[in-house]
């Protein structure tokens, strides 16, 4: 409840202060911004209900956005040019959810370091993010505040948001692997005596995870018109704070997807307000800093629900 009177207030003073905000057009553009920080944000949101962290979401952004732009650039279908990325992105996710599962690693290190792989191997590939590619009109289309869906005048990415906010928590709420994801992060141990494969489900958190990064990258190209190294990079902090401001615990199995919609929609509101009324980027970054600090403090102080049994 707290989330959705802080989306209305934020609503509010943007559309009091900012001078033509509530207009089909600019509520379709924050729609879709918010689009792109849920989406980022969807794999983070599985990844910390088991208890663990993604930091590699900026480095997959960046490098699907990066690729594509550039296979497609040298004449490879656009169709097999996704096919490749989100391929390349489940592999990630897999390793980063069977080091960290099986080895024990420390999920901050271990996704960094894959984040650290992937660029540098993005930077090869693409000689230092110097891409030339364009993406198909489709894409542009599907990406655009005045594109339509099936000939009604919303944006497709809104549409896919919607949708991957229903599939996902209609898995979580409502499926045998949901209640399997949310039995590991409350107890790993309690669940792998219940009979839960609790490797599998790491790997598919963080398999999600990558695959979702990839997918903003994708769709973001379609956005910029452009490939762009470093267009991931907001989204190393954005993402988490959405899922924080949204309401899921940091210690795991205490949240859920429709939170961290509500967080995506609440940080897309403040940046726009302090946009509107001529903050930089620096001012955005401190407030984000801040949120996640604030949110850490306060989650970091539960127990886990292991131990509160």
């Amino acid at each position: 409840m707290l989330q959705i009177i802080s989306v209305a207030a934020l609503f509010l003073a943007a559309a009091v202060t900012i001078s033509g905000f509530v207009n089909k057009d600019s509520i379709y553009t924050t729609l879709l911004l918010a689009s792109f920080l849920g989406l980022a944000a969807a794999g983070e949101t599985l990844v910390i209900l088991i208890g663990a962290i993604d930091l590699s979401v900026p480095a997959m952004i960046s490098g699907a956005n990066l690729m594509s732009t550039d296979l497609a650039g040298k004449g490879w279908p656009f169709g097999l040019v996704i096919v490749l990325v989100l391929f390349g992105a489940a592999v990630v996710g897999v390793v980063n959810g069977l080091v960290t599962h099986r080895f024990r690693a420390p999920p901050l290190i271990v996704t960094l370091a894959t984040g650290a792989v992937v660029t540098g191997a993005t930077l090869g590939w693409t000689r230092g993010g110097q891409v030339s590619g364009s993406p198909p009109a489709w894409l542009t289309q599907f990406s655009s505040p005045i594109g339509k869906t099936f000939g009604i005048g919303i944006p497709p990415l809104i549409v896919l948001w919607v949708a991957v906010a229903v599939a996902i928590g209609i898995v979580l709420h409502h499926s045998v692997s949901g209640r399997r994801l949310y039995a590991t992060g409350a107890n790993e141990a309690a669940a792998v005596l219940a009979g839960v494969n609790t490797g599998r489900i790491w790997m598919g958190a963080y398999t999600v995870s990558a695959v979702g990064s990839a997918v903003v990258g994708l769709v973001l190209v379609g956005f910029t018109g452009q490939g762009e190294a470093g267009v991931g990079d907001p989204y190393l902090f954005l993402a988490l704070a959405a899922v924080l401001v949204g309401g899921t615990s940091l210690v795991g199995a205490r949240g859920d997807y429709w939170r961290t919609l509500l967080g995506a929609l609440i940080m897309t509101l403040i940046t726009t307000l302090l946009v509107g009324h001529g903050a930089g980027e620096a001012l955005q970054e401190i407030l984000t800093g801040l949120l996640i600090l604030m949110f850490v403090g306060l989650y970091g102080r539960e127990q886990r629900v292991r131990d509160r049994v």
